[in-house]
């Protein structure tokens, strides 16, 4: 196991592993340890009372988080004709088709978000391979798969960010940077836990959230009291 460095020691300390904290000082808290040179990633992770292996129990979605994530989004669009107009029109990096699959086939793969029109999916469908571990293959149940261009990439350049439980029952969500303050990170947590709770599946019985825990890149996790998010 690898040691952990004094910096992370020193913010553990902070923290004390067996207290749920308000969501405002759980903030403070992350905020307080995040002590790397560069602005970290703030992420909510979320246990869930589901069975991921159940197809019934999965829980996938989308949430647009009111202050974005602080990342800047390259956003790639497999599109033709007026689609592909309308794609540049509303800021797309990349817009193309038999071009771009050819390129990511070459191993190109300078975008984090990709969207595509239904009529193109059969010739998205020959890098699904190389996509699809990487979470980045387009898909309607998350709304990249769409006719409706223009509203898409307008989303994922704000902050729209996709979810989805893991084999242990967990979602990782990024909601910011350690840079954002304490009301954009509390509003952003807010609209992730709202969007979670409205999505529990029918199949899921007993305590859906679980548990829920902040932290940066770097920075020890902090527990929330899952009171303080309307959750409980």
């Amino acid at each position: 196991m690898a040691k952990k460095g004094k910096k992370f020691v020193e913010a553990r300390q902070k923290v004390d592993r067996d207290t749920r904290y308000d969501l405002g000082e759980a903030i403070r808290l992350m905020k307080e340890t995040a002590t790397a040179k560069f602005d970290e990633t703030a992420e909510v992770a979320i246990r869930l009372g589901v069975d991921p292996r159940k197809a019934d129990q999965m829980v996938r979605g989308t949430v647009l988080l009111p202050h974005g994530t602080g990342k800047q989004v390259k956003v790639l669009v497999f599109a033709k004709g007026d689609k592909e107009a309308e794609a540049k029109e509303a800021g797309a990096d990349y817009v193309g088709a038999e071009d771009l699959v050819e390129k990511i086939q070459g191993g190109w793969l300078d975008f984090d978000k990709a969207v595509a029109t239904p009529d193109l999916m059969g010739v998205v469908g020959k890098i699904a391979r190389v996509l699809g571990p990487r979470g980045m293959m387009p898909n309607p149940k998350v709304g990249t798969v769409t006719v409706n261009i223009k509203d898409t990439v307008e989303e994922l350049k704000k902050g729209k960010v996709e979810f989805r439980t893991d084999k242990g029952a967990n979602l990782h969500v990024p909601v910011g940077k350690a840079s954002f303050d304490n009301e954009k990170l509390m509003d952003n947590i807010m609209s992730l836990m709202e969007t979670v709770n409205k999505m529990k599946p029918p199949a899921s019985k007993g305590q859906y959230i679980k548990n829920v825990v902040l932290s940066t890149t770097m920075g020890p996790g902090v527990k929330v009291d899952l009171a303080t998010i309307k959750v409980a």
